[in-house]
């Protein structure tokens, strides 16, 4: 009799209700695609708000299982903080298409092929291992509270492996640092030969004036004035067709 209770108890604990099957199903959907995604997206931006869009899914399935603080803690900081100030960076300084088609360190793009099929199949063996072996029920894994169970399997249970992992985030930060560097073909110049040449003939000892500055339309493409009442043709970027003040007063008129 007591075997079949210890059989009861377990079939309770480690039954999976129908919604959190099709919770399951239709998030682990949605993660799968954010994933492909992120790597097929033809720009960077459209990469890192996929990349968003999957770390939000998987805060929403750490939630339904019970781990609240991991699902709040994805959101706020990889979410929120993290990929926010990647996409903010991106859009601020802008990824040239043809810079993603240049390999920094040879072969990389293989290294990248082969680590990720050995994450897959590392991944494919943990959870073979877990189908084959039984797993823990959320009840006894939060017996405790689920920041207390989580911070005795991260600094008791799996602590080398929190160690280990915070080494290989170093190590790709390290490597983005590498990836992202630009050989200086020449030598940098210094503060006195920057000042020599802004004040050599033909240089602008004074900064640049900003576009539409004393003139009666502030405009990108309506260049300053200068003392003298010309327009200043360097104060409007060169990718941009300059309007002076006879043209817009004309088609005003």
């Amino acid at each position: 009799m007591t075997h079949d209770v210890v059989l009861l108890a377990a079939d309770t604990v480690y039954r999976t209700s129908t919604t959190e099957a099709v919770t399951f199903w239709v998030l682990g959907t949605l993660a799968v695609l954010g994933a492909v995604a992120v790597v097929a997206a033809p720009k960077a931006v459209y990469s890192a708000i996929f990349l968003a869009l999957t770390m939000i899914v998987l805060a929403v399935l750490y939630i339904a299982q019970d781990a609240l603080f991991l699902g709040v803690v994805q959101i706020v900081v990889y979410t929120g903080a993290v990929m926010m100030l990647f996409l903010f960076v991106l859009m601020l300084i802008g990824v040239d298409s043809a810079d993603s088609l240049v390999e920094t360190i040879r072969g990389q793009r293989f290294a990248a092929i082969g680590a990720g099929a050995a994450f897959g199949i590392l991944i494919i063996a943990g959870v073979g291992n877990v189908s084959a072996t039984g797993f823990t029920g959320l009840a006894q894994a939060n017996a405790g509270g689920n920041v207390d169970g989580l911070a005795a399997l991260i600094f008791v249970r799996y602590l080398w492996a929190f160690e280990l992992t915070s080494a290989l985030l170093i190590t790709a930060t390290v490597a983005a640092m590498v990836l992202t560097h630009r050989e200086r073909i020449d030598r940098r110049k210094t503060q006195r030969e920057l000042a020599t040449e802004r004040f050599a003939p033909g240089g602008h000892p004074t900064p640049m004036p900003n576009p539409g500055v004393y003139a009666r339309h502030n405009a990108v493409d309506v260049a300053a004035r200068l003392p003298d009442g010309s327009d200043a043709a360097t104060s409007v970027s060169g990718i941009l067709p300059p309007r002076t003040m006879a043209s817009k007063n004309g088609a005003a008129s």
